[in-house]
């Protein structure tokens, strides 16, 4: 039951780093020793935080070769290089020789993901950070977009720590002007993210206005959750994290990662083609995979899923703009966490989902 999506959409790099809030990940999972997680690879960022927990065993998987190439590099990174290296290649920071670091991490990597890479230097002297389509588009935003809006002072003030009261008043005085609003439905509507960030197959199953949806969520980051503490902000906004990490980048994090880099696979492979001899599984990290799907495939998928899981196992899941719950086919064996999902959406950094999901299976 393949996405649809998936047999048409763009499979360059998509996304060059993880969009989704590791923190609340790791805490509605619980991965730990004993567990086995299966985790869709993206940029790998979400993969290597699982890591962090030391579970027995990780299980990456994604569809697209690209995808699995930011990871492998980044696995490489880890092993070779020193915690302010690796936010070098990344683009984290600032950093002026990006190749040598690229050079030392090389001999690590398989010869097809060194050929990818070799053939794209270009985006890792820019830092692989910004080496995917949605980091484009967010880049177009900030260079070309935001300084018709507010000056770099005011960018730079919004992203100052101040009390939720002072949130509140600074967006409503300052930031929440009419050519905010305006230029910000246009640049994230369906039509311009889908051409220049997502593609236009994950539009598919949405219905709505998403450019409104998306402003109220920017709001609610803006205000009710402190942008100074939040990196997804600061890389949109800036173009670096300036010191604000996220998790897997975090240099607390740098070193249990390390350590557990063994017992983390990669494999290219959908979800559906998981075995049950790959399981059983404990934790499911599922991305927004579902958000490209019809409720058909939805609903096949998420059976397929439980199937490998143990009793108890844990599934976490993203909603954009298309909702996506356990459906009444699975009442029996999966069961909704709905107060740990609402609590840990209330907090969620990566503040363009609409909602995130836990499920525990039965």
């Amino acid at each position: 039951m393949p996405s649809e999506a998936a047999k048409r959409a763009y499979f360059g790099i998509r996304y060059a780093q993880c969009w989704e809030d590791a923190d609340i990940l790791l805490e509605a999972l619980q991965p730990g020793p004993g567990k086995r997680c299966l985790s869709i690879a993206s940029s790998g960022d979400n993969t290597l935080a699982l890591l962090a927990r030391s579970p027995e065993y990780v299980l990456a998987v994604d569809r697209s070769p690209a995808q699995l190439a930011c990871l492998e590099l980044r696995v490489a990174a880890f092993r070779e290089l020193q915690h302010g290296e690796m936010l070098g290649l990344l683009g984290s920071r600032a950093y002026l020789d990006r190749m040598r670091l690229f050079r030392q991490c090389r001999s690590r990597l398989s010869p097809g993901v060194r050929t990818f890479w070799d053939q794209r230097a270009n985006l890792i002297e820019n830092g692989i950070g910004n080496a995917g389509k949605f980091e484009s588009y967010f880049r177009i935003f900030r260079t070309n977009i935001l300084p018709l809006i507010h000056p770099r002072s005011r960018v730079h003030e919004l992203l100052q720590p101040k009390s939720r009261e002072e949130r509140i008043d600074f967006y409503e005085r300052v930031w929440d002007s009419r050519r905010w609003r305006m230029t910000f439905r246009i640049f994230f509507s369906r039509r311009v993210m889908g051409a220049l960030g997502r593609d236009r197959e994950c539009f598919r199953y949405v219905e709505g206005d998403v450019a409104n949806r998306i402003l109220r969520r920017t709001r609610y980051a803006l205000t009710e959750l402190d942008p100074a503490e939040n990196p997804y902000m600061h890389w949109i906004l800036t173009g670096i994290h300036n010191g604000v990490l996220p998790f897997a980048l975090g240099e607390e994090n740098f070193e249990p990662i390390r350590r557990n880099l063994d017992r983390l696979e990669w494999r290219h492979a959908a979800l559906e083609n998981v075995i049950g001899s790959d399981a059983p599984f404990d934790c499911f990290n599922l991305s927004d995979v579902f958000e490209y799907m019809s409720t058909q495939n939805y609903v096949g998928q998420l059976k397929s899923i439980v199937a490998l899981g143990r009793p108890g196992a844990r599934l976490a899941y993203w909603n954009m703009l298309a909702p996506r719950r356990r459906p009444l086919e699975l009442a029996g064996t999966l069961d909704p966490l709905a107060e740990l999902s609402a609590r840990l959406f209330a907090r969620d950094k990566a503040f363009f989902y609409s909602a995130f999901v836990v499920e525990q299976v039965r």
